[in-house]
């Protein structure tokens, strides 16, 4: 920009007591001109942008400023959703005169960074940057930027948590569902955490932070919101139509993982009921952005083209899968009735998602469940038998695992996978102390435990993967927890964790019928239980557990 074409637009700006910007091509050329008022400019339809994510609009904004402010948000969302080369602010002086000159450019789509970039210069004669080498380097490292996103071949979404308290346990719980939208094969483009005093009741993070967020989503390629907190039905309509992208919330996600998972029918029912319970209120609500006809992440699951057809129908679908999983409620009941009769105690093995609970049935079985890495990749039950001495057995079941604030249709959905925690003889609560807030993972499992009615069942706490901690970290757990200390992966601390089971089930089981028996029946004077049964075994070696 010339010092004579900035003078040009300053004194007619002050002329006018109005805002005054032009449109420049590459070449230099004035394609439009915009007056506005005193506060700012209305830039009116330019159509679409030259193609490729890696390219600008091959278009600069010039434009004055009358009251002595420098670039506004408007000016910078303009940049970003308009894809200009740069927006040039100049300052009108009380002569006319040009003053002050601030430009502010696109920065690289990167994780946590900023999206722009302001520069300020003490006037238009400060000039001393080649315009076009300089956009031409920073297309060229759009251009870097965009070709290694597009080699992860996924989904990208940005992730968004809202809270009015301790923004501690906020960044927690978003580094929780970045790590669910990864397990459901999205690619985290970034995270954004904002503080409240009150949370906005038409869009949770109000009218501004919205627009940023929309500007965020445009940087970075992003065609994904994704909410920590459950959103209403007219926030997730707000939202999505103001946005155009698609809108999720974490119930959403859980969802959208556990219809991936399902390989069962019980499993894609319950997945089914879920989905059905969680969407009838939000079904009249559906902006396109929300329809399951746009599929992909929180689009898919058994159900779906049943709900697009007829969603008044919804009703119906749902009592006909209730029926048909009170159908296989009934039958797993059976299951379990005859495991009793013949004598064979259930072990449950529970914990947060992800704790390593498939890795520790492999390890005491010599199984080969699937155990990835991955939040909820256990999905459906999975029970094994577990040889003791003796000749004595036990059955062990991994279950689905925990996760805080558990959507509650969930809970109702999954209810006859989770009574096998309920109805088990032992439970298995495995804790990965690994994890920086294992003590809140720990208290979540407790909860739901509390909830099902399970709270008074035995427990053997079970501390995991003490391979992976320091040693001072896992006495510090031992004191606060107690708790045995295993290594799913390597197997130590394993025969102490099966000797305490073989403890419960069956030392302490004989123990208590026995003392029944004494209760009840005739005894010589001074018999102890002792004295009726050596409950003593041998744990020198476990080689014939399989």
């Amino acid at each position: 920009m010339s010092p004579e074409f900035a003078r040009r637009l300053t004194e007619l700006s002050r002329e006018t007591g109005r805002q005054i910007g032009t449109l420049v091509d590459r070449l230099g050329i004035v394609e439009k001109v915009i007056v506005g008022d005193a506060h700012q400019l209305f830039i009116p339809d330019l159509g679409r942008s030259r193609a490729g994510a890696s390219r600008f609009r091959g278009t600069r904004l010039i434009h004055t400023h009358v009251r002595g402010e420098g670039l506004s948000r408007d000016d910078l969302t303009d940049l970003a959703l308009l894809r200009f080369d740069t927006v040039i602010v100049i300052q009108t002086g009380p002569d006319g005169l040009p003053g002050e000159v601030e430009y502010a450019y696109l920065l690289p789509p990167r994780k946590g960074e900023d999206t722009s970039k302001v520069e300020r210069l003490g006037s238009v004669h400060g000039w001393d940057v080649d315009f076009l080498e300089f956009v031409h380097d920073l297309e060229v490292q759009f251009g870097d930027v965009v070709k290694a996103r597009d080699v992860q071949g996924r989904e990208s979404a940005v992730l968004v948590s809202v809270t009015t308290r301790d923004p501690r346990g906020a960044r927690r719980s978003l580094s929780e569902l970045g790590r669910l939208a990864d397990s459901a094969g999205l690619f985290v483009a970034d995270e954004q955490l904002q503080v409240r005093k009150v949370l906005d009741g038409r869009t949770l993070v109000g009218e501004g932070k919205l627009k940023e967020l929309v500007t965020r989503c445009m940087h970075l390629g992003a065609d994904m919101l994704i909410f920590d907190q459950e959103l209403s039905p007219s926030q997730l309509r707000n939202i999505a139509t103001e946005t155009d992208l698609k809108v999720l919330d974490r119930t959403q996600l859980i969802l959208d993982i556990f219809a991936q998972r399902a390989t069962t029918r019980e499993g894609k029912l319950q997945v089914e009921l879920a989905q059905l319970r969680y969407r009838k209120p939000r079904l009249q609500l559906m902006p396109t952005a929300m329809s399951r006809l746009t599929g992909g992440i929180g689009g898919r699951g058994p159900g779906e083209t049943k709900l697009e057809i007829n969603r008044r129908r919804s009703d119906e679908r749902e009592t006909r899968v209730e029926r048909m999983l009170e159908d296989i409620t009934r039958e797993r009941t059976m299951r379990r009735d005859r495991r009793k009769r013949v004598g064979l105690p259930l072990v449950s093995i529970i914990g947060y998602t992800n704790a390593g609970k498939s890795t520790l049935l492999n390890r005491m079985t010599n199984s080969d469940v699937d155990a990835e890495d991955k939040l909820f990749a256990t999905l459906d039950p999975t029970s094994r038998r577990l040889r003791f001495p003796e000749m004595r057995e036990i059955i062990l079941t991994d279950t689905v695992g925990f996760i805080r604030n558990l959507p509650k249709d969930l809970m109702h959905a999954f209810r006859s996978t989770l009574d096998e925690a309920i109805e088990a003889d032992l439970l298995l609560h495995v804790v990965n102390i690994g994890e920086e807030d294992a003590g809140e993972q720990k208290a979540a499992v407790d909860k739901v435990l509390d909830q099902l009615g399970a709270a008074d069942t035995p427990c053997l706490l079970v501390l995991n993967q003490i391979d992976r901690v320091a040693p001072e970290l896992l006495q510090e757990r031992l004191a606060e927890w107690g708790g045995i200390p295993v290594s799913g992966r390597t197997g130590e601390g394993l025969d102490l964790l099966l000797e305490q089971i073989e403890r419960v089930l069956f030392r302490e089981r004989a123990a208590q019928s026995w003392a029944t028996r004494a209760g009840t029946e005739d005894s010589p004077a001074g018999t102890s239980v002792a004295e009726n049964q050596d409950l003593d075994t041998d744990f020198d070696t476990w080689s014939d557990f399989s």
